[in-house]
């Protein structure tokens, strides 16, 4: 009976589809759409050698297909910013799956001025503004949701008065066409027509508004970068967030934000892999093109499409313009208070209790699972800052955050300044391995962690440089990496917290997994683990001779010696200037901007009692480098910091080796 049982059970779940069988349930919002739609069935039903993978589903508009999908009636809808924003509100929760590329650049939105005025994005108010058209990107959703998260425009939000009323009171004329002329007299009182986004008023569109305020009626024009004319630009300048004004020409690094690339959106748990493979068995001719309509599902100017890493959400996604809907939605953040609370970001529970333990007045303890969830909780405000290594450093850059100060080893330094200091990656083995750098291929390695500097950055590009298809996984037989995926060799040799079974604290890329860092390379070489470990120049004397925790304790300097690609002799620990992998950055705190200077000031204050801020109790390098002397502040910006070398060094690594992580691939979406 049970053997009848289970042979009936197995032709069931032989019989169910596959997951790659599995129709997408599209939900469309036009007739057209729904033609369009359907000609994509009708396409991969004619194909044998396609499967009809899709479903179509009409619905009024996108946001009752973000309600359907959230119901599972539907699977996925396309989405402008706003709806992308809107579906990664509760209850619905959408993430972006798949983003449009384009062949023309994105609209930037810019603040155009005339060369000849003095004025900065601090004095808008009680200026003549034009914008290109009522709730378009460049000239309404992001200047002025960008204003009001600045508190250049002071807003209460919709509940004290209507958002249109409030610029309105700040501008003294406007012409924003398709506003409500009757309900917003002012916004239109600069206008030279009907104001309506039409040909029927003269200042509507990039072109429009830029023209009026040219011509002398205007002090600003909010558009987008490309609607200001070729032979026209060496006569006007943006207006940077910052307050400062910069060419027309530097509209990247000097605008009110980035309109984001249609997206599709779909729940958490959504097969982004197979919605991707099901629109890619569809001729690009058929998907980005609309017969009977305009932009009918894609936009008709896309060319191709790009799945999106699964840790993309709404607010990864729109970066500025998540900034500017969140104003929209709340009004003008409140003031940060100059005696505020300081999140800092740690990643233990050995740096959350020595952080709570040093009681730093306006510092309160944030813990995260990783560098990685600091970067991004500093990034959406739920933290301040935290310390990392350069190859975190940056990646933190390239998400929109700044050093602001840096480890200083040196005592001298910290007394009368000088340069930021560096460090030595060094190889270190066993004097009685009697291994060269020649015979690595094949052994057993010991890391600081995934991605990090010293553990393998440095190492990935040394040993793998330009050469397609290395890594370091398979340039060792096994390893222990922490932060590694944990069914890889490169967990292999990882020692969690020491529990034989269930240890879940195995190749965590924190101080729970004993060989993490610095110290637990180290260890993992040290007791016989691994038989090389990427580590710091300044480790192995730290934690000999009796210096080091209870694990190093009969440790002898002597027993330890460098290898190096450029001779095939060993060296002694001492001459790691002489036999070295990189001179790389050390360690620097990462925040935001706008709260850079308050962190500043509460480290500066802090470490006026060094050997408690630099001192790590139970474990070593807690927060900071236990050798760190002071913290330096850092007035270089990013891309000195970490030069030019060290920057293509670490996307040499991301070209040829794993690729880029899930967070740098978010955050670099738009280069």
């Amino acid at each position: 009976m049970n053997i009848l049982l289970i042979s009936l059970l197995g032709c069931l779940v032989v019989a169910l589809p596959s997951a790659s069988a599995q129709k997408v349930k599209w939900c469309v919002k036009t007739q057209n759409e729904l033609d369009k739609c359907k000609k994509w069935q009708g396409l991969a039903k004619s194909d044998p050698s396609k499967s009809a993978d899709l479903e179509c589903l009409l619905r009024l508009s996108t946001i009752d297909c973000i309600k359907s999908i959230e119901k599972g009636e539907a699977d996925v809808v396309t989405a402008d910013g706003e709806h992308v924003y809107f579906g990664g509100l509760k209850p619905y929760e959408l993430r972006p799956l798949i983003a449009e590329k384009y062949k023309k650049e994105s609209c930037y939105a810019v603040a155009v001025v005339k060369r000849d005025t003095d004025f900065s994005i601090r004095d808008l108010k009680g200026k003549t503004s034009y914008h290109s058209c009522y709730k378009s990107p460049g000239g309404w959703t992001l200047p002025i949701g960008r204003l009001v998260a600045d508190r250049k425009i002071l807003w209460d939000g919709p509940d004290d008065l209507p958002l249109e009323k409030a610029v309105s009171e700040f501008f003294l004329r406007s012409c924003v066409p398709g506003i409500s002329k009757a309900q917003y007299p002012k916004l239109c009182s600069a206008c030279q027509g009907d104001c309506s986004c039409s040909q029927n008023e003269l200042c509507s569109g990039d072109g429009g508004a830029f023209q009026c305020m040219k011509k002398g009626n205007g002090d600003v024009a909010f558009i987008c970068q490309d609607g200001i004319p070729d032979d026209e630009r060496p006569n006007y300048q943006l207006l940077c967030m910052d307050g400062s004004r910069k060419s027309v020409e530097d509209y990247k690094t000097c605008n009110l934000g980035k309109e984001p690339p249609l997206a599709v959106i779909g729940r958490k748990d959504a097969d982004s892999q197979h919605i991707y493979k099901v629109l890619k068995q569809i001729p690009d001719s058929d998907l980005f093109s609309s017969d009977g309509g305009k932009d009918l599902i894609f936009s008709d100017s896309a060319f191709d499409l790009m799945e999106l890493p699964k840790i993309t959400d709404s607010f990864l996604y729109l970066k500025d313009y998540y900034e500017a809907m969140q104003a929209f939605k709340k009004g003008s953040p409140p003031a940060r208070a100059p005696d505020g609370k300081i999140q800092w970001c740690v990643i233990s529970h050995a740096e959350q209790q020595k952080c709570d333990s040093l009681q730093i007045p306006r510092v309160e303890c944030r813990r995260a699972s990783s560098v990685e969830e600091c970067i991004q909780k500093v990034m959406r405000g739920e933290a301040d800052f935290f310390a990392a290594d350069g190859g975190q450093v940056y990646i933190a850059g390239k998400c929109g955050l700044v050093p602001a100060m840096v480890e200083q080893k040196d005592e001298q330094s910290c007394l009368v300044g000088g340069d930021t200091s560096n460090y030595y990656v060094v190889a270190v083995v066993r004097k009685d391995s009697h291994l060269t750098w020649n015979e690595l291929r094949g052994r057993k390695s010991c890391h600081t962690g995934l991605n990090r500097n010293a553990g393998w950055k440095v190492p990935d590009s040394v040993i793998c440089g330009k050469t397609p298809n290395c890594t370091l996984y398979d340039f060792f037989s096994e390893g222990c990496a922490p932060g590694a995926d944990p069914t890889s060799n490169m967990c292999k040799l990882c020692k969690g917290g020491g529990k034989q079974v269930g240890d879940e604290s195995k190749c965590k890329a924190s101080s729970a997994e004993m060989y993490y860092g610095y110290d637990g390379a180290f260890r993992c070489l040290a007791e016989k683990a691994g038989e090389v470990a990427f580590i710091k120049h300044s480790i192995v004397g730290d934690y000999t001779e009796g210096k080091g925790p209870e694990w190093a304790k009969n440790l002898k300097a002597d027993e330890f010696e460098l290898i190096c690609p450029k001779s095939p002799d060993r060296f002694k620990y001492t001459e790691f200037a002489d036999c070295n992998l990189a001179k790389v950055p050390a360690h620097a705190v990462i925040t935001r901007k706008d709260v850079r200077s308050d962190v500043v000031s509460v480290l500066k204050e802090a470490q006026k009692s060094p050997d408690i801020l630099f001192k790590s109790v139970g474990e070593r390098n807690l927060l900071f480098s236990d050798s760190t002397k002071c913290l330096q502040e850092l007035t270089k910006p990013m891309q000195e910091f970490l030069t030019k070398e060290y920057r293509d060094m670490i996307e040499r690594t991301y070209a040829t080796g794993q690729g880029a992580p899930d967070l740098l691939k978010v955050c670099t979406l738009d280069e």
